[in-house]
Formats: C-alpha cells, sequence, structure tokens
C-alpha cells in the first residue's frame, strides 16, 4: 500500500506539540553552538545574550543574525560546532562570487538529513518500486547527494547519472525506464526540449513525477515541465548553508512548501527593518537551525523573498508552508530606480506564449541605465515575417511596462541561441558591475 507520509508522527504533530520540540531543540542547539563556535559566542556576549536567556520561541529574536560573509570570513571550518572526527562528509556551494561556502555533516546529520528528504519523496507519491533519475549535480554540490540518500532510504532505485551528458540522460532515462526526475528546473526544461529533438514523446517515457529545486522558477515554468515531460513537477527549496535539498517541500496539494518545523525554525523578517511580517506577507526568509551538529545556524539570511502560512493543509501535514521564493534580495536588480526581480520577466514571457529561454542584459551608458531582455524563439515564431517579428517585440515591451513599470528593449533571437544550463540557469547579465 502506498504510505502517505514518511514519519507520519512527526508530519502531522499539534502546534502545541511542535512549538515544544522547537524550544527544546533550539535550547541544546544554542548552547552548542555557544560552547563550540567562536564567531557565535562573541556576537552573542556582545549583545549581551547567553544560552540560558533562551527560555521562548520568541527569543529567537535575542540572537544574532548570521550571513553569508560570515562563512567566507570563516573558511573553512571556523564555523564547525563538532570536532573534525564526527565529521563525516563536506559539501560546499558554487561559489561563484568570493570563496566557497564550506559545510560538515556528522552521520546524525546525514541521517536527518535522508529523512527529510525521504518526505519530500513521499509527498510526491514516490515509493520503494520507483526508479529515480539524479541529474543535479553529485560532488560538492548538495543537490546530487541530497537526493540521493533520500531515495536510497524510501528503498527506491536510484540512477546516479549527475547532470549534463544529456543525450545519455536521454537515452537512459527511457531505456532504464525511470519513473521519477530529479534536477533543476531549467534543466528539466532542457531535457524536455532534447526530448523532443530525439522524436520522442512523454508518453514514451515512464515519467510521472519530478522533484525540482536549486533556483527559482514560476508556476508557467512548472504547466511546461509537466507538458513537456508528461509529470506531476514538485518544487524542492533547501541552501547548502542550511542543510542542502529537503529544508521544505511541497505535497500534492502544491499550496505551498511544507518546512520541516522539527529540524528548522523560519522567519519571515522584513528586509529593512528585520522585524517580522505578519502571515501572507513578503519578506526575507530567515532560517535556524534546530538539530544539526556539525554545522548549526543562528538566523540564518537566506536573501530569498517568500511568505508562510499556518494555515491547515489538505494533505494532513502541520508543518507551516512557505512560499515558492519570488525572487532573492540580491537577484533584485534596481534599473532606472524600480525594482525587477527576473522572475516577473519569466511570467509575462510565459503568459505570452514564450518558452523561459531569455536573457536579461543591463549596462550603464552615460550615467544611465540600459535593459534589454533576450527573447528567443521558438522554430515556428522564427518561420514569420519581419512584421509578426516587430508585432512580437512591440506585444513582449507592452507586457513587461504593464508588469514592471518600466521598458525594456526587447530582442528577439534565434532558437537554440541563448546558452542551455544543466545546473542553475545564468538570467542575468549586469554588466554595469564592471563599471562601478
Amino acid at each position: 500500500m502506498e504510505r502517505k507520509y514518511w514519519q507520519e508522527e512527526m508530519e502531522t504533530a499539534s502546534r502545541e506539540t511542535l512549538d515544544k520540540l522547537q524550544l527544546e531543540r533550539l535550547q541544546k542547539s544554542v548552547k552548542r553552538t555557544y560552547e563550540n563556535v567562536p564567531m557565535y559566542r562573541e556576537r552573542m556576549d556582545a549583545a549581551g545574550v547567553k544560552p540560558e536567556d533562551i527560555k521562548t520561541l520568541d527569543d529567537i529574536r535575542k540572537l544574532p543574525f548570521t550571513c553569508k560573509q560570515d562563512l567566507r570570513d570563516t573558511y573553512p571550518y571556523g564555523m564547525f560546532a563538532a570536532p573534525m572526527k564526527d565529521v563525516v562528509r563536506i559539501h560546499a556551494s558554487s561559489g561563484t562570487t568570493g570563496k566557497q561556502i564550506v559545510v560538515g555533516y556528522t552521520k546524525n546529520d546525514l541521517e536527518a538529513w535522508d529523512n527529510i528528504v525521504a518526505r519530500q519523496l513521499i509527498a510526491a507519491g514516490l515509493t520503494d518500486e520507483d526508479k529515480v533519475q539524479v541529474a543535479y549535480g553529485y560532488g560538492l554540490f548538495t543537490g546530487g547527494l541530497g537526493l540521493h540518500g533520500g531515495a536510497s532510504l524510501l528503498g527506491s532505485t536510484v540512477i546516479p547519472i549527475s547532470s549534463g551528458n544529456t543525450a545519455r540522460q536521454v537515452a537512459l532515462m527511457k531505456d532504464l525506464e525511470a519513473t521519477a526526475l530529479a534536477c533543476t528546473p531549467s534543466y528539466a526544461l532542457f531535457l524536455a526540449e532534447s526530448i523532443a529533438e530525439a522524436g520522442l514523446k512523454p508518453e514514451d517515457l515512464k515519467l510521472r513525477a519530478g522533484i525540482f529545486g536549486a533556483e527559482p522558477w514560476t508556476e508557467g515554468m512548472r504547466k511546461q515541465i509537466e507538458a513537456g515531460l508528461g509529470i506531476k513537477a514538485y518544487d524542492i527549496y533547501g541552501l547548502t548553508e542550511v542543510m542542502g535539498p529537503g529544508v521544505a517541500y511541497e505535497c500534492s496539494e502544491q499550496k505551498g512548501m511544507h518546512v520541516n518545523e522539527d529540524h528548522f525554525i523560519i522567519e519571515i523578517l522584513d528586509p529593512d527593518t528585520l522585524e517580522p511580517v505578519p502571515d501572507g506577507c513578503q519578506g526575507e526568509i530567515v532560517f535556524t537551525s534546530l538539530t544539526k551538529e556539525a554545522f548549526p545556524v543562528m538566523r540564518y539570511r537566506t536573501r530569498d523573498i517568500g511568505s508562510v502560512t499556518h494555515e491547515p493543509c489538505a494533505c494532513g501535514r502541520t508543518f507551516v508552508r512557505m512560499s515558492k521564493p519570488q525572487g532573492r534580495t540580491d537577484d533584485m536588480l534596481i534599473i532606472r530606480g524600480v525594482n525587477v526581480f527576473p522572475s516577473q520577466i519569466e511570467e509575462v514571457l510565459i503568459k505570452l506564449g514564450y518558452t523561459p529561454n531569455y536573457q536579461i542584459v543591463v549596462d550603464r551608458v552615460n550615467n544611465l541605465d540600459t535593459f534589454e531582455v533576450k527573447v528567443e524563439l521558438s522554430e515556428s515564431m522564427f518561420e514569420g515575417s519581419v512584421g509578426d517579428l516587430s508585432r512580437r517585440e512591440r506585444e513582449i515591451g507592452e507586457g513587461m511596462r504593464s508588469t514592471l513599470g518600466i521598458s525594456p528593449k526587447i530582442t528577439l533571437v534565434n532558437p537554440h541561441s541563448i546558452e542551455r544550463s544543466i545546473g542553475k540557469a545564468k538570467r542575468v547579465i549586469d554588466n554595469r558591475k564592471l563599471h562601478d
């Protein structure tokens, strides 16, 4: 019989039970962190806060914030709260800017991680009879081994193909009869294109579910992935600094992602005042780990923008639900004084029938911002007349102005001319940084 939950008692616990457990685990984690991580001890001492001052969950607001720069400043092991002999695995962020973020895991940390990923897979309807093709990158990136561990614990057959070599991905997906796919949403869309180019239809495959995360993606992009692969697409949320994939996950209702509250406390704060905002209001997502032994974090500022709701979910899980992140405070572009998120541009394009293959180019000429959106046409669109292309440019431009309050230059480009990504898609080229 198909299981509805992986750890039912915890996933359906009452708010009273969860609050009590969170406070106990918070107190224990703060004490451990204070005693073993010099940076946190110094900051708590400077604020006049001791571990014994955490008497209620609201007292979390007494604790210091952590940001990515703190992790770089203490590179590589300065934030570890466990001796290295107890650390059994190292992971790291992609390190595209500055030093990499290095994190560690004890055996207990890995066990917890496997369990929270297994919760997601069960919530997506997977069982021990599924074959999960893990096309996230393996290695220091948390995606590959994170999904691998959860699927193995569930008892599914894991196909650890990693990312890249797309023709081989498609061939093995068909030959090995994969029933679930785990990768970034932009790569899932690329795989859907590649499957069609190989002359295959979704019904030629056994796929039925996809677990996609590691980058923001819109509901429109979800529909395109589902149509292209013939699956139901589920969002999974996580970040290296907090654990990896599995911090939060979608259930079959797909009305937000359940935060694994027995392992993490989520706060939604006004990015400017750092004060809490009410349920349903957008703010910066901040996480505190409760059970991590090797690399605990206090009030980690993710820079992701989202909201939460405590409304009951029809699936029966009682964990708070967070929205799909609407973007990141550090991905937000300020162009001519207007706040622009790439996700807004993607929504406009998908609404008008375009694929989410686009690129934003921002520059500064004579002290004025320039703003261009390159939009990739499909083969059928590209065959239109010059007049048809001009109409398309105007239509997209009007949609952008209506949504953003600002008019970018629209450039239509050839099919497949925007580079596809096997990992996180690079949507923005901001040349202004080169001039500053």
